[in-house]
Formats: C-alpha cells, structure tokens, sequence
C-alpha cells in the first residue's frame, strides 16, 4: 500500500513555495529601500542643469582671472576651519566666503559653512563634523569658485588653484 503524506509533509512543494516568497520579500525590501533613501542622481530639467553647469565653469573662469588660490587647514585643536586666500589684488577679496562640504557618495551629509576674514586676513569657521570618505569642498563667493577635495578623516589640508582656462592659459 502506498502511503499518503500531507502536501507540507513533501520537500517539492516546499521547494516550489520558496523561490517566488523568496522574490516577494526581496521586491519588497528593495522598494522599501528605494523608498527611504534619495539618490537624486536623475535630473528631471537638463536644460537647466545644462545651463548651471556653464554658469559654474563661468566662476571658475573668473576665480582664473583674479588669480585666486586658497589653502584649507581643518585645526582640530582649535576646532576651527582656517583658509588663507589670496588674489592678484588681494584688496578685492570679500569680506565672506562660502566653504560647501559635498559627500562624495551621500548628498545628505553636505553642509554649508559662511566663513568671515579676520583681523589677520584669514577665514575662520567652526570645525564641521565630517563623516569619513572622499569630499569635494567648494570655496566661493558670489562670482567665482575654487574647488578641491579631501578625505576625511586622513587629511586636512587642501590647496585650492582655480582650473587652467581654456583658452590657452
């Protein structure tokens, strides 16, 4: 005589059950994820994104034409950003510049910092609390820009130099 096993007694259907709850519970997981967390990778207005970029490449021009360069020192002991940044006519310097801190993976560790000149020609802000990895820090004001990068927490010194221009520069 044969013997009759309930169906959840049989491997197969086990087997056969698994694999697409196994692709249910992963779909799900995956749009949770999607869900959560903002990559902002897809621009939904490129001709306006186009247009950002010339005006960018534009600053950078015209921190090429001031000869501007900077250099950045993260003073852990002081707590304090200091950059020292000088121009051709350094009596056309701006009395505050704008220090972007950009994530290079994670958009939503970028900060801002407004950094004013002192006494001594320096800027200074408070330390910001960086999470390790590769940043791009942008130094600017409001015609021109100075880009650099730094990985935290190994260096904290970037020299900034404004791109060569192409113009034969």
């Amino acid at each position: 005589m044969i013997e009759h096993r309930p169906w959840y007694g049989e491997p197969l259907v086990w087997l056969l059950i698994a694999f697409p709850l196994t692709a249910v519970i992963a779909g799900t997981a995956t749009y949770v994820i999607a869900d959560r967390t903002r990559d902002g990778l897809v621009v939904d207005d490129y001709y306006k994104k186009g247009k950002e970029i010339n005006l960018s490449l534009a600053r950078d021009q015209a921190a090429a034409r001031l000869g501007l360069t900077a250099q950045l020192q993260l003073d852990a002991t002081a707590q304090q950003v200091v950059v020292e940044l000088s121009a051709r006519d350094n009596a056309r310097l701006p009395d505050r510049v704008t220090l972007q801190w950009l994530h290079a993976t994670r958009s939503g560790f970028d900060r801002a910092q407004e950094l004013a000149r002192g006494q001594d020609n320096r800027y200074r802000a408070a330390f910001p609390e960086l999470a390790p990895g590769h940043w791009y820090v942008q130094l600017e004001a409001q015609d021109w820009r100075l880009q650099g990068s730094l990985h935290a927490p190994a260096e904290t010194r970037i020299d900034f130099k404004p791109p060569e221009i192409a113009s034969g520069r």
